[in-house]
């Protein structure tokens, strides 16, 4: 049977499954197993993204260096810009074998995998040099591809970089933590937990529950984005919501909990928006991260983050922290449609929370 649901219940699968309802949890490492990932992205306009989406899970208890002593004990991995629950490498383990990807090989893997024999020679002289000094980081480590990567532009002759990529892709090498900004690199036999790879096929059905338990409400295919797909397969149960074009999938045990909603600010990258597609279909919420626009052309900010009340997204706040100054300036607060007083002053408690965890005073201009 296809579940009939308004956008209103759709809403609030998406906001309990990424826990975002009232009662906040309370653990780190349950909250990064239950989301499955969280995205490392170093940007730091008001603080880095992956403590913005503890913080507004834990609240103020939350301390970054929490995150960074659960990547030192390798509890969480790092795999391709994502943190990961090191449990979960296993789900990855059978696919990193089988590299460059099943039969028939698309002509782009062909030529990848032509480029990385033709190197393998810097492959060896990479793994030695971790298997003797690592970690390291990517300036420690040696370049000798006799074949430059080429590609449109952007990464043209980043041959260190590209290799690293693939060899993580492999499973011979991974993330290993940090020194300051540079990322450490080292064998993965060295990082990852030694569980036996699960069959892809297992592995995909796996993966895909697990993402429709954090995302609630899912597109059973959707076009892949950078990073970490969107879709889940067959998975849940079939449904389609009212007012919006085709079918979806959902986790059914989350509509019928009652929901008690809360005031969240995002992260532009958080999981409940970084589909703006599913963004705008389910939440009607016009939003863009605008950091690579000219500033004239911004509408919100360089890094506005998305204003969550109940089961809305109401608006967006441009605020920077200043750490020199010691101030978290808010730059504007654009409400969608005027704030009812009720929802101005959740707001503003949220904001003023904000600042308390970043240690800096509130200024607005």
């Amino acid at each position: 049977m296809t579940l009939q649901l308004s956008r209103r219940d759709a809403r609030r699968v998406a906001v309990q499954a990424q826990l975002l309802a009232a009662p906040r949890p309370t653990d780190l490492d349950e909250v990064v197993r239950h989301l499955t990932l969280l995205q490392l992205d170093p940007t730091a306009a008001v603080a880095p993204s992956a403590d913005l989406v503890l913080w507004s899970r834990l609240g103020s208890s939350y301390s970054p260096q929490q995150l960074e002593d659960a990547l030192a004990r390798q509890s969480l991995v790092e795999l391709q810009g994502m943190a990961r629950p090191a449990a979960d490498l296993a789900l990855f383990r059978a696919e990193m074998a089988r590299w460059p990807g099943p039969e028939p090989l698309s002509e782009w893997r062909e030529d990848l995998q032509a480029w990385v024999e033709a190197n393998n020679a810097c492959r060896l002289d990479i793994l030695d040099r971790l298997r003797m000094d690592g970690p390291l980081p990517s300036s420690e480590l040696p370049d000798t591809c006799v074949v430059p990567w080429r590609s449109s532009g952007w990464n043209d002759n980043r041959n260190l970089r590209m290799m690293l990529a693939q060899l993580v892709e492999r499973g011979e090498v991974a993330a290993a933590g940090r020194d300051g900004r540079d990322r450490l690199w080292d064998l993965a036999e060295r990082v990852y937990p030694d569980d036996p790879g699960i069959p892809p096929d297992e592995a995909a059905t796996i993966l895909n529950t697990r993402r429709l338990r954090a995302l609630g409400i899912a597109r059973a295919r959707a076009t892949v984005p950078p990073g970490e797909p969107n879709h889940v397969g067959e998975v849940g149960e079939p449904a389609v919501v009212e007012g919006v074009r085709g079918s979806w999938r959902v986790d059914p045990e989350l509509l019928d909990r009652r929901f008690t909603g809360r005031t969240a600010l995002l992260s532009p990258l958080d999981r409940l928006i970084i589909d703006r597609k599913r963004m705008a279909e389910i939440f009607e919420f016009d939003y863009q991260l605008e950091m690579y626009k000219p500033v004239a052309t911004r509408r919100w900010g360089y890094w506005a983050m998305p204003v969550l009340h109940g089961d809305r997204l109401v608006g967006k706040l441009d605020a920077t922290a200043d750490r020199d100054a010691g101030v978290l300036r808010i730059d504007a607060l654009h409400e969608d449609e005027p704030f009812p007083k009720a929802t101005a002053t959740a707001v503003r408690r949220e904001i003023a929370d904000l600042a308390r965890w970043l240690g800096l005073e509130l200024v607005d201009r």
